[in-house]
């Protein structure tokens, strides 16, 4: 795996109040990820980044809801997101809260 495709993998971190609880309690991060991107690639993209030991990495694709916008149905884009667990030890910090 090249740097330049491993660099591209992670598009940015989920924040919001179910992935923060996760992180809390189980060393648990989200990150939206490229739609062809595969759980080895995260797990590298992951550990060059941010300089942690991952465990495990889970992802799902959420389908994009269909949309009334007046009499015109349109689609919103789908979304892959990867739920990646890090080893004991390791934490990423992304300078959340004052």
């Amino acid at each position: 795996m090249n740097k330049e495709r491993l660099m591209q993998v992670l598009v940015g971190p989920v924040i919001s109040e179910k992935s923060t609880i996760a992180a809390d309690a189980s060393r648990q991060f989200v990150f939206r990820v490229v739609s062809d991107a595969t759980k080895p690639e995260i797990k590298k993209a992951v550990e060059m980044m941010f300089d942690v030991t991952v465990d495990n990495v889970r992802v799902v694709n959420i389908k994009g809801k269909t949309k009334r916008f007046g009499q015109i149905m349109g689609k919103r884009n789908g979304v892959r997101k990867a739920y990646v667990k890090l080893a004991e030890g390791s934490d990423i910090d992304f300078g959340m809260g004052a």
